[in-house]
């Protein structure tokens, strides 16, 4: 029966973490409740990750991480290298490559990324380089730089964790190096031959001028009031039978702004960038584009629509509607300068935006902020933004000044990807936060200190030296991860209690019978790689470890072997957006949309699969 009921819960929890219906902390939360209530586990028992040393150490290294960032050690190196590069796209790709894996070795890799999106934008200006080329690259240096030590990812911290209770050795501060650096290399290489080839050529989503083929699509909401020159047009007549903007002709008897006959600059314009039709909005109904075809614009009417920024602004200056300030706290208000003010922010990992929909932010009275638009995984959401609520790596389109954009970047855990900066760095630290990281790695390596008390000696000198605030040392914790590490720590032990693993791993040895080892280890590797593409690689760490450890008993082999399919399975997330957090943070910034995740991440999974399958028996003989 236990058995029964735990297998309920783990397909529910990896249902809600894949389709992420709910946000990941509710989920973990939910999990811990359900173990206790089914009787699964004691109270002691359910609650055991948020006393874990993992998860303690996964929270130190944020704030160390959160240090680094702050005092913009990283962003200075990767500067003055790039001066090297002379604007040579692969030549700047190499120092990229070397930069980001070093650092991402021994800082998380979220705070890596984070911190180098605003400075490939920049490089990408000054060299006149798409950053569509570059920053799927920095997520994918990040993601095999964390694979080299066992403070790069909080995945091998988790796994080294789980492998100690289970009465294993646990691993060393560079066990991982051996197979790590063959990823970096690999990667590297990779990357450099074929990158320029396999990403698309986009300009960033924030910008206004340039090649207007290359914006991103937004949606936003927008309101015909009574002086829009819609009033009266039918909505067939305006948006076409596809639907889409065309310029509306001023209805009779009325006064309005002549919109009906544009210059043929404006003409080729609107030609090129049209304004979609989604939904309208009326009288709390909703009609979807092609059922109201057959309607007039009314005094009143709410209308989705989707287009570039450029294009959403244009047909606001003809058609005299305004933007509909509500989507934040129901306050209406013009549009502004829109080519000054508008910049995108992506909603980061751990935002307290995160979860929260649209309405309640209350971005224009907080900060008077307004909101333009919202892009999701490369496109855009058929639905009224009002109840819209926001994931990480969301893309929202900001208007405001830039105190305000601040203000709401550092309160709220937006990453401003253009026109203003993301933050303002501590640089007579730097050196401070630079020698007290290189210390905690140091002693991590050549003493038998214990790596969560250096962590959190390490984070508790960052704030002491004043490189990190408290505030911001709060901040710097992503919550999601440790909440996802809380409520699936549990889950692990119950699969040992109940004696799930053991059964999982009597159903494997049937189905494999005699076959050779390194086959298994093999078919075990590219399982973890794949389910890592849907769920968090924590989850699938929690989820595989326990299998891992009963199945080396059963087949009279080492654990390390397996243990290290699972880790670097798990972090070989390339093929999804959704798969890793790097992925989803650089997606907006990027313009990329799920198909160059596959076109890029599909033979660099092989790569790595194949490369696991031969080296791991070498470096950790089963």
């Amino acid at each position: 029966m236990e058995i029964t009921l735990l297998l309920l819960i783990l397909l529910s929890a990896t249902l809600l973490y894949i389709t992420r219906w709910l946000a990941t902390e509710i989920t973990a939360a939910l999990t811990i409740a359900a173990l206790v209530l089914t009787g699964i586990l004691s109270t002691e028992q359910a609650l055991s990750g948020f006393a874990s040393t993992a998860t303690l150490t996964v929270g130190a290294m944020f704030v160390l991480s959160g240090g680094l960032m702050r005092t913009g050690a990283l962003e200075m190196v990767t500067i003055q290298l790039a001066r090297f590069s002379e604007g040579n796209p692969t030549r700047l790709l190499l120092l990229l490559a070397v930069v980001i894996p070093l650092a991402s070795a021994f800082m998380n890799n979220t705070p890596v990324v984070v911190m180098m999106v605003p400075v490939i934008l920049s490089l990408s200006r000054r060299f006149d380089v798409r950053p569509s080329k570059l920053l799927i690259p920095v997520s994918y240096f990040a993601i095999v730089g964390g694979t080299v030590t066992l403070l790069g990812t909080s995945t091998n911290i988790l796994i080294d964790d789980l492998y100690r209770k289970a009465g294993g050795p646990g691993f060393a501060l560079f066990e991982f190096a051996p197979l790590g650096l063959v990823y970096i290399l690999l990667c590297s290489v990779f990357i450099l031959l074929f990158s320029q080839k396999l990403l698309p050529s986009r300009a960033p989503l924030s910008s206004l001028n340039g090649d207007r083929h290359q914006q991103a699509r937004f949606i936003t909401e927008l309101i015909v009031d009574g002086e829009s020159s819609l009033l009266g047009q039918g909505v067939g007549d305006v948006f076409g039978v596809a639907p889409r903007f065309a310029p509306p002709r001023p209805a009779a008897g009325r006064h309005h702004r002549r919109v009906g006959r544009l210059p043929s600059g404006d003409a080729q314009a609107m030609a090129e960038q049209k304004v979609e039709l989604l939904e309208i909005f009326r009288y709390e109904r909703i009609y979807r584009a092609e059922e109201g075809k057959g309607l007039v614009f009314q005094e009143g009417d709410a209308l989705l629509v989707s287009g570039t920024p450029s294009a959403i602004a244009h047909f606001l200056e003809q058609s005299g509607s305004r933007l509909a300030t509500a989507l934040e706290d129901d306050v209406r208000a013009p549009l502004g300068s829109l080519e000054q003010t508008v910049v995108e922010a992506v909603v980061l990992p751990g935002s307290s935006a995160s979860g929260r929909n649209l309405a309640g932010l209350g971005l224009h009275r907080e900060y008077e902020l307004k909101v333009m638009g919202l892009q999701r995984h490369g496109g855009h959401r058929r639905s009224g933004l009002r109840n819209t609520r926001l994931e990480s790596g969301d893309v929202l389109l900001l208007q405001g000044a830039p105190r305000g954009l601040q203000r709401a970047s550092e309160a709220l855990r937006l990453l401003l990807i253009e026109g203003v900066e993301g933050s303002i760095v501590r640089t007579a630290k730097n050196r401070i936060a630079l020698l007290i990281m290189l210390a905690v790695v140091l002693l991590a390596a050549f003493t038998s200190l214990p790596i969560v008390i250096l962590a959190l000696s390490g984070a508790a000198l960052m704030i002491a030296t004043q490189c990190l605030r408290v505030d911001e040392a709060f901040r710097s914790l992503d919550a999601a991860t440790l909440m996802l590490l809380a409520g699936t720590i549990p889950l692990g032990v119950a699969m040992r209690s109940t004696g799930l693993a053991e059964m999982a791993v009597v159903q494997l040895l049937a189905l494999v019978g005699n076959a050779n080892p390194v086959i298994f280890l093999s078919a075990f590797y590219l399982f973890t790689a794949l389910l890592t593409q849907l769920i968090s690689n924590n989850a699938v760490a929690v989820l595989l470890t326990p299998i891992a450890l009963s199945l080396a008993a059963g087949l009279g082999v080492s654990p390390t072997p397996l243990l290290m399919a699972i880790a670097f399975g798990a972090s070989a997330s390339f093929m999804t957006p959704m798969g890793y957090q790097t992925n989803a943070i650089v997606m907006g910034p990027g313009g990329y949309t799920f198909a160059d995740y596959l076109r890029v991440g599909v033979p660099l999974t092989i790569l790595t699969w194949l490369t696991a399958t031969f080296l791991i028996p070498v470096f950790w003989p089963l």
